[in-house]
């Protein structure tokens, strides 16, 4: 039964069905359309207002629950459903871990449309809260406010934020209390920074009319202990950035990386600024099986260091290395994973279009004193072509990595053209990996799945495929 609301409808008693595409919820309009509801659990039956309506499907929001699902659980976060970080949190752990399996299973039997073999089970995270290594934070004059604030006729007073941003909202930040994604001292000292720069009038940013001097906070800790800090200004004021960047180091002498960029363009993205070293040293140490690795402000690095650890295990495990072959590693990033299994190879080659990151590659080999691996950088289907394999030599293994798009045709069309005895895929995204996956079917065969999860009340998964040739 569905009633009139304006230009809005009301679905009664409708029971979810699953959990679907980034985080929302799934169920059943009366006339057979889909309706994608976030905030609620497969199992909840619920009163669905719909605000938007396509050919195919409504998206709405839960107004009422007429009965709760057995799968789950109590959010322990007081921002749940308005930050948008951490949308499955009121799913029971075990659950989520089902629907991540499934998914990837959907993805590679739907799209990839190939012969799979039984999946390994999926590997859960040991930490489901605290796990992330690198938190970025938005600072803003005119913080979000809720409904019950909106129709308060009360004082708001100051408007100051520094958050997140709220879900398709670019302007909006929800100003954070507690964030239980990052072990301390990174609540604190984001608490600190704000509660500082108001005491001493310093201006959050102001994203419409581009001003206000602090921009961005990013936090990256390490499993070492080490710390790293970033404040991105938006004006050039030295007498106040120098003012909160020497408080901060005072307050938290366990900072080992203080650092600061000025940017005044119209996005804050990092990678094309010039970064400043305030105190202490440009970047930060990971370690893991006694390899050390740094990391810097525009490094790419897994965001979960305990649960990276296991998925190069994996990755190492499938490549099934004896110490007499040549591993090619492509979209290498820092080296990590080459590194990682150069212990078990004869050579590793890595390759990384981001000049930056093979720098680091070759320092953390150094560091590492690993003589076997070789880092080159350049687009991957430009350099990784018939020349540089007659250089560096045939690859009996090919460990990929690639972005959340996936590999690049000319990549996958070479790989088939030398066809190494095994291919393992590390993919963040299983949609692009199982159109991958279908463009290699005719000479390797899929022998091993394993999906991973490395973001716990999130509905992002890995997934690692090993393909050996038919």
């Amino acid at each position: 039964m569905a009633k009139k609301n304006t230009d809005k409808v009301v679905f009664h008693q409708i029971k979810v069905l699953d959990a679907g595409a980034k985080g929302v919820s799934v169920a059943k309009a009366p006339d057979g359309k889909v309706v994608f509801i976030p905030n609620v659990v497969p199992g909840d039956v619920v009163d669905v207002q719909t605000f938007k309506k396509r050919k195919a499907y409504y998206e709405g929001k839960a107004v009422h629950f007429h009965e709760y699902s057995e799968h789950r659980v109590e959010p322990v976060c007081e921002h749940f459903g308005v930050c948008g970080g951490c949308k499955w949190q009121n799913m029971k752990y075990s659950q989520q871990l089902y629907y991540k399996q499934n998914e990837v299973l959907n993805h590679l039997q739907r799209i990839g449309k190939i012969e799979l073999p039984e999946f390994e089970p999926i590997l859960g995270s040991e930490k489901q809260f605290f796990y992330r290594n690198k938190m970025e934070f938005s600072f803003s004059n005119s913080r979000w406010l809720t409904e019950k604030e909106i129709d308060s006729t009360e004082d708001l007073g100051n408007r100051n934020a520094l958050g997140f941003h709220i879900p398709k909202m670019w302007d909006k930040i929800l100003d954070i209390n507690k964030c239980h994604l990052q072990e301390d001292p990174s609540n604190a000292i984001r608490n600190e920074v704000r509660a500082f720069a108001n005491e001493h009038g310093l201006t959050f940013f102001n994203p419409r009319a581009h001003e206000g001097l602090l921009r961005t906070l990013m936090l990256r800790t390490a499993s070492t202990g080490e710390i790293m800090v970033l404040i991105q200004f938006f004006e050039n004021d030295k007498a106040n950035r120098e003012l909160i960047l020497d408080h901060l180091y005072e307050k938290f002498p366990q900072i080992t990386s203080l650092q600061y960029v000025v940017n005044n363009k119209a996005n804050d993205t990092l990678y094309d600024t010039d970064i400043k070293l305030y105190k202490g040293r440009d970047y930060i140490l990971e370690e893991m099986e006694g390899l050390k690795f740094s990391i810097n402000a525009k490094s790419f690095y897994q965001t979960n260091s305990d649960q990276a650890y296991e998925l190069y295990k994996i990755t190492r495990d499938f490549a099934g290395l004896t110490g007499n072959e040549i591993v090619y590693d492509l979209y290498t990033g820092t080296g990590t994973i080459a590194q990682f299994v150069s212990k078990k190879a004869k050579k590793v080659i890595g390759v990384e279009s981001v000049p930056e990151a093979i720098k680091d590659a070759k320092l953390n080999a150094e560091r590492n004193e690993i003589t076997n691996c070789e880092f080159f950088v350049g687009d991957m289907k430009v350099v990784f072509n018939d020349s540089f394999i007659a250089q560096h030599g045939h690859p009996d293994v090919i460990i990929t990595d690639p972005p959340r798009d996936g590999m690049h045709k000319d990549v996958i069309e070479q790989i088939m053209k030398i066809a190494p005895e095994k291919v393992v895929y590390v993919s963040c995204n299983s949609a692009t990996q199982a159109r991958d996956l279908a463009l290699m079917d005719e000479k390797y065969k899929v022998t091993r799945v394993r999906p991973v999860d490395m973001f716990p009340q999130t509905h992002h998964v890995e997934n690692v495929v090993l393909l050996e040739k038919r």
